[in-house]
């Protein structure tokens, strides 16, 4: 039996295996008050999965007419993206961004639910913004 049994290339796949959970941020669709969004619109990562990695893509720098700050969170606050200033880094350039799970033991994240993405917005409200954030994740495996 191979050691991933399974991969596939976006939303939730076959229990037991690799999985990949792509949630995206749009102002245009989801508005910008100060709120947690959900990105996924479901509870797409099971309960007990282990998020190993991934990334966070800003294809379009979010803007504020106050001082906004953003972070991303699947299971607890701040456990993907700590919450930082759009003015800094990650938020303030477009491409591809680290996130806190570096595929180590120390930064994965085990689900306690079956979990959405969410970007939260805190301080002031988003005028514009497009963010992509990509999970690597391990399916619960039975005992």
């Amino acid at each position: 039996m191979p050691i991933i049994e399974s991969t596939t290339q976006e939303g939730t796949g076959i229990r037991g295996g690799l999985n990949v959970a792509v949630g995206k941020y749009s102002f245009a669709v989801d508005g910008g008050a100060v709120s947690t969004i959900p990105l996924m619109g479901a509870t797409g990562i099971p309960s007990g999965s282990t998020i190993l990695g991934g990334w966070l893509e800003v294809d379009t720098v979010p803007t504020s007419a106050g001082g906004a700050t953003i972070a991303v969170q699947v299971n607890a606050a701040d456990d993907i993206v700590a919450a930082a200033a759009i003015s800094g880094a990650p938020w303030s350039t477009t491409g591809r961004k680290s996130i806190i799970p570096v595929f180590t033991g120390a930064t994965a994240v085990r689900t306690t639910a079956a979990r959405d993405i969410s970007i939260v917005i805190g301080t002031a409200a988003l005028t514009a913004g497009i963010v992509r954030v990509v999970l690597v994740y391990a399916s619960p495996v039975a005992a």
